[in-house]
């Protein structure tokens, strides 16, 4: 996500994640086990996101179907279907699921009772579910837009429809799920519309039934997604197609009415395919193209194959053209930096979004002649403010009580692009091109950690990098840049309420 940035296959979880689950889940089944006990939401112990997530199942894939009434404030009628397997025996099932009214519950193939419990969907089936076992759960419920005023999240109402905005942890606004990255799943999208709209999901097209009336268009992922990067379009809207590098299929979904406007826009995207392939490696999805949406979000979205875009970032005169292209690039490469490879938790956030803020910044250096070391040096100068404010890039405060997204501070942007900037002064340019490659050739369609970054960084360079690390990513205070000890941090201003 990039916040306020203009004026204005199925793999299973790595060992560590099951470890981490399993321990997680056994204190949850013993407690379950002595006595009946009221339900009560859970959580996998997020530093930041306490309550979200899960223990004691992984999910292999969901399925979802939404039916779109015509109007953008009324529910859609929808149905998500979770298959999962158990790391421990679960006599309750939670799920995230906070918005919307649920009809009925069924855990393979039986009703289950349910009940609400904080910000969990509690699901009690007909007998226990046995460590080790398949896990069929089949939710009817509404999936309901949110008002201007409450939005945290969810669907995101367009001028012509829907779309999703689903970070930090705010897909269970709009589907019962296991709303936490580091439990990855395949997708699949079934969206009924009636006839004038065009729904598009995350993935590949599967087909589409047409009624009378209406259509359904189903789409499925060939790659796990974190739920955070869920993506469905309704609109009135055209699928304008391409092809990038290597044949890549890549469509865009844009408002019918502005195709042609927008189209000088969306013909960069393959050269800029291109280049982040030329840094990083092939680009490792089925598919891309952007979504630009007629919404005030305040943000652009690296929704994972599709990445949502505000229209009026192209068409409003006042932003350089130069800078318009490297916000691309920025959303363009958090489909390796936040998609494939997806942080472990939330705390992980600078690995998303320094890296994507780095290609940005590279992108302007290399075609727009932007230097690179001008705005490194600019972010140094802020940076111990940013970390007074926000915390340092590696571990951000908690984001302000009932503003999630508020955990999307400069520290984890520039910040932490600076910590990239310090690491190639500190390693040199080409162990540190090596770096990335490896980072996301090794963690693609995986969760990786930022103990996981270090340890690659450290065997890339062939050093010991531990206390260089200690001090970019978690001390209060800014260290020396290497190459450019002159450089000085201006003392962070006295905070209100401080």
């Amino acid at each position: 996500m990039l916040r306020n940035i203009r004026p204005r296959i199925p793999r299973p979880p790595t060992r560590r994640i099951r470890a981490a689950l399993l321990a997680s889940a056994v204190s949850v089944c013993l407690i379950a086990a002595s006595a009946p006990s009221p339900a009560t939401p859970l959580g996998i112990g997020d530093r930041l996101f306490p309550h979200l997530g899960n223990p004691g199942y992984d999910v292999q894939s969901y399925d979802l179907a939404f039916t779109y009434p015509g109007a953008n404030d009324k529910p859609l009628a929808a149905v998500t279907t979770i298959d999962a397997l158990t790391f421990s025996r679960l006599e309750r099932i939670n799920l995230d699921y906070a918005h919307g009214k649920v009809q009925s519950v069924e855990v393979n193939g039986q009703r289950a009772a349910f009940t609400s419990a904080g910000p969990d969907l509690v699901v009690t089936p007909a007998k226990p579910l046995p460590l080790g076992s398949r896990m069929h759960v089949v939710v009817h419920h509404t999936s309901d837009p949110v008002t201007a005023e409450d939005q945290d999240g969810g669907w995101v109402r367009t001028k012509d429809g829907l779309a999703m905005a689903n970070q930090a942890d705010a897909a269970h606004l709009v589907f019962p799920c296991n709303d936490h990255p580091s439990d990855k799943a395949m997708f699949t999208f079934h969206v009924t519309a009636p006839d004038g709209y065009t729904a598009v999901a995350n993935g590949l097209p599967a087909g589409a039934d047409r009624s009378s009336r209406s259509t359904t268009w189903t789409y499925r992922t060939l790659h796990p997604m974190a739920t955070e990067l869920a993506q469905v379009s309704i609109g009135r809207s055209s699928v304008l197609h391409r092809s990038g590098p290597h044949g890549l299929p890549v469509r865009d979904v844009v408002p019918t009415k502005d195709a042609k406007k927008l189209e000088p826009w969306l013909k960069k995207t393959p050269d800029q395919i291109a280049w982040m392939e030329g840094k990083v490696g092939r680009y490792p999805f089925e598919t891309y193209g952007l979504l630009m949406a007629e919404a005030q979000t305040g943000f652009e979205l690296e929704t994972q194959t599709l990445s949502l875009f505000e229209k009026e970032l192209f068409t409003e005169p006042a932003y350089p053209k130069w800078y318009v292209e490297s916000i691309m690039v920025h959303e363009l490469s958090h489909q390796w930096f936040g998609d494939s490879v997806s942080p472990r938790a939330w705390s992980d956030l600078w690995l998303n979004e320094g890296h994507a803020t780095w290609y940005e910044a590279l992108y302007a250096e290399e075609k727009a002649h932007k230097p690179m070391e001008e705005r490194m040096r600019a972010a140094y100068r802020a940076s111990d403010s940013w970390r007074d404010a926000g915390g340092p890039p590696a571990a951000p405060k908690e984001p302000a009580p009932g503003q999630k997204i508020s955990i999307f501070r400069p520290s984890v942007y520039d910040g932490a692009a600076l910590v990239l900037y310090a690491l190639r002064q500190k390693i040199g340019r080409s162990a540190f091109e090596l770096l990335e490659r490896t980072w996301v050739s090794a963690h693609r369609d995986d969760v990786a950690s930022t103990d996981d970054f270090v340890a690659l960084a450290t065997a890339v360079a062939g050093r010991d990098l531990s206390g260089f690390f200690q001090a970019w990513l978690y001390d209060k205070k800014t260290p020396p840049m290497p190459g450019h000890e002159d450089w000085k941090s201006d003392p962070p201003k006295a905070r209100k309420g401080a």
